[in-house]
């Protein structure tokens, strides 16, 4: 046995694989025996199993030199420091691996220690990179594919790297990631100092206001950095402008006036902010692609209303939305694509969920509703209302698509983008124009519809075109559906954050619509993470 200095004592204690002593030549019982224990410790994980397998069952934690101290090092480091992430230390085990490796005797002992390291550790590894949770199992409508790494890479190339670097490259380097990182901290601070103080008791404050409420108002303002210091107690200009900047951090609409809805946002304490922050952490890690989101890029933001178009990192095109309703079978779900092609002039091809759950009941009662639709048969062909009789259908049994031809009240608008997916999902105009001007705007079947789809056209052609407007627009007066071809295509990226940054400004907040974070959240809190208060 071999003691060394500079480290916790469970490892200190630590004996060599297959060394009996320092200067012992390990017999073939002894390599036996450290070898079988690896191979039946990862039996039930082919990427460890295989890993070792690759490598002739070499250790790289707990064999002789400097190199498995420092992986060790390394890891434990990492694993105790995982809550500064919003990770759970819990799920690692920390103390039950230090007893396993202070508790080790023999070869085989070794074998599982070897073994039980390298699984933990790579259960780390994908946790700060691509997240602890899988997305669909806490809510079905994140679809998205995370970009999960090769668990036998994993091994591979930390055995090869410096420990404590490969460790740190494991994190996002995103920017939202580094800044989410830095409100966590702001926040956890906050709250080691008692949070945002008392909250305000009004229903309605408006300019010119006076009284204990006002006070408060200016006192949480002040915590949260809208408001430099002030003594005021009546609600001027300047507590005035600092709600308007606080509304438009929280998606409100900027009136300057502490109304209910604006009241509701000033008095959610830090704690729930700082919820938000450690779960957009854990969807920044599901999103964590090699590649990035792409140079050019959409991103559309549900819980935020918006559609932007990102180049080389900064926000060039920006409209409102429409999203998913708070039905169960109208949300919008999560995932990314590729925008192919848009179609200006568009067949609206009715989902047959609509067209069954819907349409066929109104037709039931009366063959000559919805008459701007046209009802088709399996070979393409128009039929005539008159010849069905549409009592004898289920929902099962419908035999027909139904279509709403190309004109300015088709559902779809004037214009589509389409980045093909299994979810039937895509981003288009509407005739409904009247919804944009709403604070919260859940009301379509579950695509994304656009409040400026026009511009966003020619902001899209634009990188193809040396028109793009006219281009667009010799298309649309046709009057005829045309497909146009993206020559660049673009990624597309439907994401939910009530929680996200800023290059520059205050950190922006927004509500949960769809209840997706609430969920997150719990499923967090049962992995043990925890809000962690900083004091000092």
């Amino acid at each position: 046995m071999r003691v060394y200095r500079g480290l916790p004592k469970a490892l200190a204690v630590l004996s060599f694989v297959v060394f009996t002593s320092v200067s012992a030549t390990p017999s073939v019982a002894e390599v036996t025996a450290f070898k079988q224990s690896v191979a039946e410790s990862t039996a039930k994980d082919s990427d460890v199993a295989a890993f070792y397998r690759d490598t002739g069952y070499a250790p790289i934690w707990t064999g002789k030199g400097n190199k498995p101290r420092d992986r060790r090092k390394a890891l434990f480091a990492a694993l105790e420091n995982a809550s500064y992430h919003g990770l759970s230390t819990k799920r690692y085990d920390i103390d039950g691996l230090k007893a396993q490796l202070k508790a080790a005797k023999t070869n085989r002992d070794l074998g599982k220690v070897e073994v039980a390291l390298s699984k933990t550790f790579v259960k780390y590894a994908r946790d700060i990179q691509t997240g602890m949770l899988v997305p669909k199992r806490v809510d079905a409508n994140i679809v998205r594919k995370v970009p999960y790494r090769d668990r036998k890479a994993y091994l591979a190339n930390f055995a090869k790297s410096s420990p404590r670097n490969y460790i740190k490259s494991l994190t996002p380097k995103s920017p939202e990631y580094t800044r989410l990182m830095k409100e966590k901290l702001k926040l956890e601070k906050l709250l080691g100092k008692g949070g945002y103080g008392e909250v305000v008791k009004a229903s309605k404050l408006e300019p010119g206001a006076t009284g204990p409420a006002v006070i408060q108002l200016r006192n949480r303002l002040i915590k949260m950095g809208f408001m430099k210091r002030s003594s005021t107690k009546t609600f001027d200009s300047t507590i005035q402008k600092a709600v308007q900047q606080f509304q438009l951090a929280n998606g409100l609409n900027p009136d300057g006036v502490a109304g209910k809805g604006t009241l509701e946002e000033i008095n959610t304490p830090v704690q729930e902010r700082l919820q938000s922050v450690l779960v957009a952490l854990e969807r920044e890690r599901w999103t964590n692609r090699p590649e990035g989101r792409g140079k050019r890029h959409v991103l559309v933001n549900l819980t935020d209303f918006s559609a932007v178009i990102m180049d080389n990192g900064k926000e060039t095109f920006r409209t409102r939305t429409v999203i998913g309703a708070k039905k169960s079978d109208r949300v919008s779900p999560e995932f990314s694509d590729t925008m192919e092609h848009m179609v200006i002039n568009p067949t609206w091809n009715v989902p047959r969920s609509i067209a069954t759950k819907e349409y066929l009941p109104m037709l039931k009662k009366n063959p000559n509703a919805v008459s701007h639709l046209k009802l088709v048969d399996a070979r393409g062909r128009t039929v005539s209302r008159a010849n069905v009789d549409f009592s004898q259908y289920t929902k099962a049994s419908f035999p027909f698509n139904i279509k709403q031809p190309p004109s300015r009240s088709n559902a779809l608008g004037l214009v589509k983008f389409m980045f093909p997916n299994k979810y039937n999902i895509y981003l288009h105009d509407t005739p409904a124009k009247n919804l944009f001007s709403r604070e919260t705007r859940a009301y379509s079947h579950g695509c994304i519809r656009l409040h400026k789809p026009f511009e966003f056209a020619y902001a899209l052609l634009a990188k193809q075109s040396s028109n793009p407007k006219g281009e667009f627009h010799g298309h649309l007066d046709t009057g005829r559906e045309t497909t146009v071809p993206l020559k660049s295509q673009v990624p597309v990226h439907i994401i939910y954050r009530t929680a996200f940054t800023k290059a520059k400004g205050h950190m922006q907040y927004r509500r949960d619509v769809y209840g997706r974070d609430a969920k997150i959240w719990k499923a967090l809190s049962n992995e043990g993470v925890a809000l962690r208060a900083v004091r000092g």
